[in-house]
């Protein structure tokens, strides 16, 4: 078996394995709907509202990508500050790790009524405060742990940090980066669906979900899990491209 095909049936099989098990489980304990929705209920559910799940699911991606966007730009600069001062990095750090240890479903609601009705700035907003730690971190850890001896060649030729940043940081960082990377994209979809849910003017899929806790209807509130993994597994494998197109050369086989 190639390597394509194996990665394409391993996660299909582990996949379908963990539906039938769900499937026969909620079967075998003769559980309601209301209790635990099977995935044989959440079909009906994407077939009546087929229409709404393709208009909230790209509402909650643009959102999210934008949000992403934004933690990779900041979090980048942020995390070329800290690699190149070690001033910066020890006054920084603290505030970073303080800033990430607050639990971001108590900030979603001061977010939201700071800026009532900005529903999109909001949503963007903690996507991107709930996802730029990691980016930062890997970043500043790769050009702090850079060999001295790269860097005053360069400077010696009259290189700017910039240019250093460029030439030899930045592909030494890059396994590091795009493994954070991978985990801001779950972090961004977490931050995005909250603000959906908590805010009086939300949209996207977190709308959809309340909308089924509200109506009780909790086959849909599980088709709306469903949907979001389904776009978090999307992005992934979108990182997961770039990663072999930019920092393919770092991989290495388990064997």
């Amino acid at each position: 078996m190639n390597d394509t095909a194996r990665k394409i049936l391993a996660p299909t099989l582990f996949i379908v394995a963990i539906l039938g098990f769900w499937e026969w489980a909620v079967w075998y304990n003769d559980l309601p709907d209301f209790r635990m929705a099977s995935p044989s209920d959440l079909i009906p559910r994407y077939v009546q509202f087929w229409d709404l799940f393709l208009v909230k699911s790209w509402e909650t991606l643009w959102r999210t990508v934008v949000g992403l966007g934004l933690a990779v730009i900041v979090g980048t600069l942020i995390g070329m500050v800290m690699g190149f001062s070690q001033f910066a990095r020890e006054g920084l750090y603290p505030i970073l790790v303080g800033f990430n240890a607050i639990p971001k479903a108590t900030v979603v609601p001061i977010v939201a009524l700071m800026f009532v009705g900005q529903h999109d700035f909001n949503t963007v907003l903690i996507a991107f405060m709930i996802s730029f730690f990691p980016i930062a971190v890997s970043v500043s850890i790769g050009l702090s742990t850079l060999e001295p001896e790269y860097r005053d060649i360069l400077r010696s030729l009259g290189a700017s940090n910039f240019t250093i940043f460029w030439k030899i940081a930045l592909p030494k960082t890059l396994p590091e980066f795009f493994g954070a990377l991978k985990v801001a994209v779950t972090l961004a979809f977490i931050g995005t669906n909250l603000m959906e849910i908590v805010s009086p003017h939300g949209r996207g899929l977190g709308d959809l979900f309340d909308s089924g806790r509200i109506s009780a209807d909790y086959p849909l509130m599980f088709a709306v899990l469903f949907a979001l993994a389904a776009l978090g597994i999307l992005l992934f494998y979108v990182v997961v491209f770039l990663e072999r197109i930019f920092a393919g050369w770092a991989e290495r086989s388990p064997g």
